[in-house]
């Protein structure tokens, strides 16, 4: 829980999210006597309670498919602070010597600069495509429903309330800066039309995917991570595969390694981790 003696260090706005993969060391564990072994599982899970029952914080907790790693947890927090302590308090939370940390990620939730403003949204689509008159009630109607869906989306960007889908997706990116395909050279107004079609990519898998961009600028060795979430390993490849043939990806993008996950009842993981 917070402590009361430190200032807390929350962002202006959204959350703080750390990405947490570890391995088990089964040698160590099988040091353990059938009582520690209860006593770790409890506290694990008592931790997790713990965490999950905060204030704006969301635990995921999940299987890693490949031997990068073992095990994984996705935090989402306001206060920096928050995450620091509970992220210790994870790596020890089975015993000192049985989680080793395999690969971490510290990023923000954050809105887009590319999201359609308002003013863009009136001149461009209602006047410019569908030639409405300001003012009227058809382009009253349109211009709420644009303002409706603007705030959902934006809550979901900084204050993301993630489902229970069972795969999950994790890589890292970057936008390149070499010779032509500089992304930081372009104007802004080119780095829209861009995010644009990229953006309309991404649409078509609502339903299918939920996608969680946020950022890490300064804060990891990449600008952005994004999180995947879904029902099917088939649309996580068909999202990143499509999304591949689009020119910010195509041109402009670099990868880290990815990381598959399963969301998983605490007690069915404890038996999948063979703890």
């Amino acid at each position: 829980m917070p402590n009361p003696e430190i200032t807390p260090v929350v962002p202006r706005e959204g959350w703080h999210v750390l990405h947490l993969y570890y391995h088990v060391d089964q040698a160590q564990w099988a040091l353990f006597s059938d009582e520690e072994k209860r006593q770790a599982k409890t506290r694990l899970t008592e931790l997790v309670q713990e965490i999950r029952a905060t204030p704006d914080t969301h635990l995921l907790i999940f299987s890693v498919v490949t031997p990068k790693a073992d095990l994984g947890f996705m935090l989402l927090t306001p206060d920096l602070h928050v995450a620091n302590q509970y992220e210790k308090q994870l790596t020890l939370s089975l015993g000192p010597e049985i989680l080793s940390p395999a690969y971490s990620y510290l990023s923000q939730t954050e809105s887009s600069e590319y999201t359609t403003t308002r003013e863009q949204y009136i001149a461009d689509t209602l006047i410019g495509e569908k030639g409405m008159t300001e003012g009227t009630p058809e382009f009253e109607a349109s211009l709420k429903e644009f303002d409706d869906r603007m705030a959902h989306y934006l809550k979901h960007r900084l204050y993301p309330v993630l489902p229970d889908w069972p795969v999950l997706c994790f890589y890292p990116m970057s936008k390149r800066r070499s010779g032509n395909d500089n992304w930081y050279s372009l104007s802004f107004e080119e780095r829209r039309q861009l995010m644009a079609g990229h953006a309309r990519v991404g649409r078509a898998y609502s339903g299918r995917i939920l996608q969680l961009i946020t950022g890490s600028t300064g804060l990891d060795e990449h600008e952005w991570g994004v999180t995947l979430l879904a029902k099917d390993t088939i649309d996580i490849k068909a999202i990143v595969y499509e999304m591949r043939f689009d020119e910010v990806s195509a041109r402009y993008a670099e990868f880290g390694d990815f990381y598959i996950g399963m969301q998983l009842p605490l007690d069915i993981l404890f038996r999948r981790l063979c703890l």
